[in-house]
């Protein structure tokens, strides 16, 4: 990936990944094991909130395009563990968490590098973040190489969460997009499998955004891992045009990421957050990823950081923050979100 001189903020990205690094890029070729880098990543003064803009070929333009400012190979998972770990020793004791952002379909590998750079800093939050990079095709007629993928990619992120869990005194958040939140709840059922429970009651929380998970195979995998990591988000949004695609392709009414009330999750500790008021940023006019590109979203969910020990509690206690609507079934709670001029 070239190097540029950017102009804005610059976000301190970790990489693991599994794509093939051919001819100066990176691909959707499929790697066995893994590559390890850090990246800075220049994020351009501007532009909208949520909006991501990759820096094009030839001359891009810093004010306007994200840009890579720097990139470091680190070699193995060693030298990525201790890299990390030098960045959160830098920091106060209550600012060590991780991020890690596991990327969704049709993603090249700048789109995702951006992506979590975009979600670091327009939120504000204080973590360092980590990019599971897959080999997703970037293409949007690539769904089947890209559920393929994920199968692929399993293993490499169980490493990864381990790798990270294991340094001291880190605490880990995951936030997966779209086939990304599939794979994830995949490896948390391996890592329940594998007895890896003190590697599992490390990980801090879990935000799952506009997941592409049958929903039959979700309560499978949530009873199989047990006690889910707290808190556990599940952004949904029946506006969703790219999940709806998604249900008409594998035959079904709905996927985890279109629910519409928490019937079907009930019997889990965990919290859906609907977002089906808002519609996603300029470029995500399938709205398949609202809570990250719409401004108004943006906006409204960076009042509350989304991994802040606070949303651990009780989320009715967060209604003034949340601006909306709470329900509860059973074990689940539903907050549905509101655009602050449709509230009363």
């Amino acid at each position: 990936m070239p190097e540029f001189a950017g102009i804005g903020d610059n976000e301190l990205v970790f990489v693991a990944s599994t794509r093939e690094y051919l001819d100066g890029e990176f691909t959707n070729q499929r790697l066995e094991g893994l590559d390890y880098l850090r990246f800075d990543v220049s994020v351009p003064p501007e532009r909208e909130l949520g909006a991501v803009e990759p820096g094009r070929s030839g001359t891009p333009d810093p004010a306007t395009e994200f840009l890579t400012t720097s990139a470091d190979r680190l070699g193995n998972r060693s030298n990525f563990r201790s890299a990390i770990a030098a960045e959160l020793a830098r920091r106060p004791a209550n600012q060590r968490e991780v991020m890690l952002f596991v990327h969704g379909y049709n993603t090249t590998f700048a789109d995702g590098l951006y992506r979590t750079a975009q979600i670091r800093h327009d939120y504000d939050i204080p973590v360092v973040p980590v990019h599971y990079a897959w080999s997703s095709a970037g293409s949007v007629l690539g769904y089947a190489y890209d559920r393929d993928s994920v199968l692929f990619a399993r293993d490499g992120l169980e490493q990864v969460i381990t790798e990270i869990t294991s340094i001291p005194g880190a605490e880990l958040v995951l936030v997966a997009h779209s086939l990304g939140s599939s794979m994830t709840m995949e490896v948390l059922r391996q890592l329940s499998i594998g007895n890896r429970r003190d590697v599992l009651d490390r990980i801090a929380g879990v935000i799952l955004l506009s997941p592409d998970v049958d929903i039959n195979v979700f309560r499978t995998q949530a009873r199989r891992i047990g006690d889910l990591p707290q808190p556990f988000f599940i952004f949904t949004s029946r506006r969703d045009r790219a999940l709806q695609l998604s249900a008409l392709i594998t035959g079904q009414r709905n996927r985890l990421g279109t629910l519409g009330t928490a019937d079907d999750v009930s019997e889990f500790d965990v919290t859906l957050i609907d977002v089906s008021q808002f519609r996603g940023g300029e470029n995500d006019t399938m709205n398949h990823f609202t809570a990250a590109s719409s401004p108004a979203m943006v906006e409204l969910l960076s009042q509350v950081s989304l991994v802040n020990s606070s949303l651990e509690n009780d989320p009715t206690q967060q209604l003034d923050l949340f601006q909306g609507t709470i329900l509860t079934v059973s074990n689940a709670t539903q907050i549905i979100l509101a655009p602050q001029e449709l509230l009363p």
